[in-house]
């Protein structure tokens, strides 16, 4: 079943997870997707996938480093020569670094945000005229659970995050004078690369010395436990992806699983003490079966 208007469709973060997936999806509905990635040696698992399910012709895959000003510049500027317009820029590039405060260094924090958060504000400021100037185009920006509800040892990840639905739900009202919608996809936990080859923990994680050590290998052995059982399909979030495309008015928040739903409302309507005694307790109750 090809797109019913088929749209040109620009990506980041393309050469695993998410961005591969949709991608895939999208191209093989008869888009023409552009999928970024910062090292397009890393591309044939995203090929491989597109030709697979049919949309290999329409996939072309560029170089663009979200945290690099020249990189995206020089991609937008080649897509506009070639297509002429970019209807759908999907801001999915990013990564999280795992430890508590402490162990973190502030190189490794000024970097999870340089990727998560300005990186997505790099790509958006070019693109955004182009939409502008067409009166139309929409911006899906990939937040996640960790943008409403933080826990321990995700500081850096779940700030870089909260600051996104921030921004998002800001430049949504700037934009829609001009026809550009906003939105957001918040995700929960899937299993995909961002837990395993593309996992980054802090400088001291794994130094015996930090005061937190033991509470951060029981929580690394929690986190690993829950995503290898984890048995959601990670091809949800493409085809969410691809429903808020061709949808006329889609919602600005979006969160696909019923896990995450159900933590969404339990934040907003729990008084702040009652939903923290909560979440404690169940973080408690992990590590002692993880001790057993």
């Amino acid at each position: 079943m090809t797109a019913n208007n088929p749209k040109v469709i620009l990506i980041t973060g393309c050469s695993s997870g998410f961005g591969l997936l949709m991608s895939a999806r999208l191209s093989s509905k008869g888009n023409q997707v552009i999928a970024t990635m910062r090292n397009t040696n890393k591309k044939q698992a995203l090929l491989d996938e597109a030709e697979k399910r049919g949309g290999i012709n329409n996939v072309e895959i560029m170089q663009l480093d979200v945290t690099d000003i020249a990189s995206i510049k020089k991609c937008i500027a080649q897509v506009i020569t070639k297509y002429k317009k970019i209807d759908v820029l999907i801001n999915n590039a990013g990564y999280g670094i795992v430890g508590f405060f402490e162990d973190l260094v502030q190189e490794e924090i000024r970097s999870q945000m340089e990727t998560n958060f300005f990186g997505v504000q790099n790509v958006t400021r070019e693109v955004i005229p182009f939409m502008r100037q067409n009166k139309s185009g929409k911006i899906i920006n990939i937040s996640s659970v960790s943008g409403f509800s933080s826990s321990p040892c995700f500081s850096a990840y779940s700030s870089s995050k909260w600051a996104l639905e921030a921004f998002s739900e800001s430049l949504r009202y700037e934009l829609m004078p001009f026809g550009i919608q906003v939105l957001l996809i918040e995700p929960g936990t899937y299993n995909t690369d961002i837990f395993h080859s593309n996992a980054k923990y802090a400088k001291y994680y794994d130094n015996p010395n930090s005061p937190y050590y033991e509470k951060s290998q029981n929580l690394k052995l929690m986190v690993q436990n829950y995503v290898n059982k984890c048995k959601k399909n990670p091809e949800a979030i493409a085809i969410l992806t691809e429903k808020l495309i061709n949808a006329k008015n889609p919602a600005f928040r979006n969160i696909p699983d019923w896990e995450s739903k159900i933590l969404f409302i339990l934040r907003k309507v729990l008084p702040f003490r009652l939903y923290s005694f909560l979440m404690t307790i169940a973080l408690s109750k992990t590590t002692r079966t993880i001790n057993k």
